[in-house]
């Protein structure tokens, strides 16, 4: 038997080590694999079923960085241009509007969200489409300790000024964006004038300073240490459905009403998204969005956080949010409440609401 050439020996075991080197790397997603980048100011646990719902739909993968929406918004101004985010989901109308005015969002032409999200719930279209979309809403209600205040004294929000309430008013910073919003919607129903007086009056009421979040609010409430609170739904709906003593104790001794029921109705916000005006991916933002105005979606979403749906059609199974009942909200767009922060940021300042 002949021996093989030195050449093919190393031709060879050339051959064979770059098979074994390929076979022990591992897998290469496919080039055309798509994938979508997400900045969430959301992070509830059943957002996940939401997130894994689209990626069986589409085959899309998502990427996901979770932060508050002032880091959200702190990250895209710094990131700008090279920004990876394509989506963009936050918590706020006032936040939204912001961003939008700072260049954040690109506006988005969609038959699906013009459809099926009501007018009233998203960004101003200026010729190209909305800039961002409200994908569930939370009202903004008055707790009372039942025990020291009557109902009929609470159930309008202009009666946190009235001088029988004084010395029973708790809130958290009047420049928390959920303040913020409410009294932009105050700006546009009284006008300027009525607005800051209002303000003034609220300011006087106060039982303490202003200090923490909703739910201390309401634990304030039902210890005492005040008897009027504002605060949002869902707060609200975490303790009715809390597994602990203490928190049923505490909604045991608050009740809860739905401020304007006879005039304007209650105020409500949103949380929304939209996409990022850098997006790399941009159909896959398209897609994304529109999925969550799916009625399956829309259920996921709003339920996420103890909220309801922005389609009026779709019911979730919530027991909290059937404890509350139903209201009547207001109808003014919530771009106009977001609009209106930089003058009630300057009330705010005049009348010593900190």
């Amino acid at each position: 038997m002949g021996r093989t050439p030195a050449a093919t020996l190393v031709a060879r075991m050339t051959i064979a080590c770059g098979v074994a080197a390929a076979a022990a790397l591992p897998a290469i997603a496919p080039a055309q694999q798509q994938e979508l980048n997400i900045y969430s100011a959301r992070h509830y646990p059943g957002d996940e079923a939401l997130y894994g719902g689209f990626t069986k739909a589409t085959g899309i993968r998502i990427n996901r960085v979770d932060a508050d929406d002032a880091g959200i918004l702190a990250r895209l101004k710094s990131e700008g241009a090279a920004s990876p985010a394509d989506v963009v989901l936050l918590v706020d109308a006032a936040r939204l509007w912001r961003a939008e005015v700072d260049g954040l969002f690109q506006p988005l032409r969609s038959s699906v969200l013009e459809s099926r999200i009501p007018a009233a719930l998203r960004g101003q279209d200026r010729g190209e489409g909305s800039s961002w979309f409200g994908f569930s809403t939370r009202a903004r209600v008055v707790v009372y300790r039942k025990t020291d205040v009557k109902r009929d004294d609470v159930d309008t929000y202009e009666e946190l000024a009235d001088a029988k309430n004084k010395g029973k008013v708790c809130t958290r910073s009047g420049s928390h964006p959920y303040n913020l919003s409410l009294f932009g919607s105050m700006l546009e129903h009284l006008g300027a004038q009525k607005t800051e007086a209002w303000l003034k009056g609220v300011v006087d009421n106060m039982a303490r300073p202003p200090k923490g979040g909703d739910t201390d609010q309401i634990r304030a409430v039902a210890s005492g240490e005040c008897q009027i609170a504002l605060t949002n739904t869902y707060y609200l709906a975490r303790l009715m459905r809390s597994d602990k003593p203490e928190d049923r104790a505490v909604m045991e001794k608050v009740g809860i009403v739905f401020p304007n029921q006879d005039s304007w109705g209650t105020h409500v916000n949103i949380a929304g998204g939209a996409v990022a005006s850098h997006a790399k991916h941009g159909e896959a933002a398209r897609k994304f969005l529109e999925y969550l105005a799916s009625d399956e979606a829309q259920v996921y979403f709003a339920n996420g956080n103890n909220e309801w749906p922005a389609l009026a059609s779709v019911k979730p199974r919530n027991p909290a949010l059937e404890r509350m009942g139903s209201f009547r909200a207001e109808t003014i767009p919530v771009s106009v409440v977001g609009m209106n922060q930089v003058k009630v940021q300057q009330m705010l300042d005049r009348v010593g609401y900190r």
